[in-house]
């Protein structure tokens, strides 16, 4: 008898710790993972992983707790980014998002079942992720980091009213940097100014490229560029030397010694795929969600880059920077 007590109570435990087990189980499987793929560090690409991971937590989703986040960086290897996006799709992820084009393009790559949110892409439907930038349709929206050109190169005049030519450096690898100078050469021919452009393959040509180029303008704009962006230092000792201005998309590049800029918010451009996120996970389907685009840049300052350069900055301008966007000083 007694034998047969302790065979029952071995059963019991047996049964209460499978029991244990399965709803340990069953609540892990319950708990969103959601994947960030990022094409590499950067302060702009930091910008928007960090307003992303703020915002689900704002909505009431916290890494660790009541969501998983598995974050995969290439670190600006993008025979990385293959191998990263796959990994996502086989763990199951409820949503992916793809911070920079390259990233999003392995991602999408990757699946055309597991919703995406685009992070940072400037142009989805002339990069072919989707059929239609308001009616996307598939698995895929997001939001864009388009700048707004038109109010860049208004202000380029205004800080320099005798410009003769402006030039433009691009990766020609990167689908939206050659979108963004697609965008300025056609403003620039609308307003009748005169540019030339330059690219670079990748960010070991930067030095001698731009050392050229600025051998040869009066000032340089630069397009939503992820490569520029990482070897930034690179362009500005260049222009520093030659005395001339750098006036870039991101706001980030504008602190790390370019000029001035109307630029998208990278911060914002992560809250906003952080609320498209949630909806994705609370049963909204992301074909049937337009792409975001901002369209009216924040104005950001570099005070003490413009008086080292010799510059007289635009009063309306500086006024705009201090009450409604950034100054650095």
């Amino acid at each position: 008898m007694k034998r047969m007590y302790t065979l029952i109570a071995i059963i019991f435990v047996f049964l209460g710790v499978a029991f244990f087990t399965e709803n340990n189980q069953f609540g892990r499987q319950r708990i969103p993972k959601v994947g960030v793929l990022t094409l590499m560090h950067h302060p702009a690409l930091d910008q928007i992983y960090k307003g992303y991971v703020d915002e689900l937590a704002r909505e009431g989703y916290h890494n660790g707790k009541n969501i998983k986040i598995e974050y995969q960086n290439a670190n600006g290897d993008q025979s990385n980014l293959k191998t990263m996006a796959a990994k996502l799709v086989d763990d199951h992820a409820n949503v992916i998002f793809g911070i920079a084009t390259p990233a999003a393009q392995a991602v999408a790559n990757s699946t055309s079942r597991t919703p995406i949110v685009l992070g940072a892409v400037t142009d989805p439907k002339g990069a072919g992720l989707v059929k239609n930038n308001q009616h996307p349709g598939g698995n895929i929206t997001g939001v864009s980091d388009q700048a707004p050109i038109n109010e860049q190169l208004r202000l380029i005049k205004e800080f320099m009213p005798r410009l003769r030519t402006l030039g433009v450096i691009y990766t020609s690898s990167d689908s939206s940097a050659v979108a963004g100078y697609h965008q300025i050469a056609r403003e620039c021919k609308k307003m009748g100014i005169n540019l030339k452009a330059y690219s670079i393959a990748n960010s070991n040509d930067l030095n001698q490229v731009s050392e050229q180029m600025l051998s040869q303008v009066d000032a340089v704009i630069v397009p939503t560029d992820n490569t520029i962006a990482g070897a930034m230092q690179t362009l500005v000792k260049n222009a520093n030397a030659a005395n001339k201005p750098i006036f870039p998309a991101a706001g980030t590049m504008v602190k790390q010694g370019g000029v001035a800029t109307y630029s998208v918010n990278q911060y914002d451009l992560g809250v906003r795929g952080a609320k498209m996120t949630v909806a994705i996970l609370k049963g909204k389907k992301p074909g049937n969600m337009s792409i975001e685009f901002v369209r009216h840049g924040q104005p950001i300052l570099n005070l003490k880059q413009a008086r080292k350069l010799g510059l007289n900055v635009p009063k309306h301008f500086e006024h705009e920077a201090k009450t409604e966007g950034v100054i650095y000083k």
